[in-house]
């Protein structure tokens, strides 16, 4: 399979994230602006957790917390898993499956370059699978 650094080529270059001091309620915002399931948590220009939907039901909905009053930096999940550019999407994979998880931000060193989320590599096989059953399918008609 291909390394993660050809996923983040279909990308927008916009680091979506939030900031520790945000609120869980502006975090929120953001993930319905972006229409994604997770966002960064940056500080200074460095990567100090994630924040995801999951974060969000487990520790504010479920909990009766108030969203407009808990800060990101309260819930977000300060142990980030990542990887690097020339990660491969099969290696990704597996550690998304192990670790019950959805989203790796890409770092190369530690500069954060985007982040890659369980769809795009879905995306990425279908499409690998649909371009050789074509090509396959051309193959048989010549």
């Amino acid at each position: 399979m291909k390394p993660v650094s050809e996923l983040l080529k279909r990308h927008h270059r916009t680091l979506w994230h939030a900031r520790p001091e945000d609120t869980v309620y502006e975090a929120l915002q953001l993930l319905a602006e972006y229409e994604v399931g997770a966002l960064m948590v940056m500080d200074q220009g460095k990567l100090v957790g994630v924040i995801s939907e999951r974060d969000y039901t487990r520790k504010i909905a479920l909990q009766g917390r108030n969203s407009k009053e808990t800060l990101v930096r309260d819930i977000m999940t300060r142990e980030v898993l990542y990887v690097t550019p020339d990660t491969g999407t099969r290696r990704c994979m597996a550690l998304m499956s192990d670790k019950k998880i959805r989203h790796l931000p890409v770092l190369d060193g530690h500069t954060v370059i985007g982040m890659i989320s369980i769809r795009d590599i879905m995306d990425d096989i279908i499409a690998d699978h649909e371009r050789t059953i074509a090509e396959l399918e051309n193959y048989i008609r010549s």
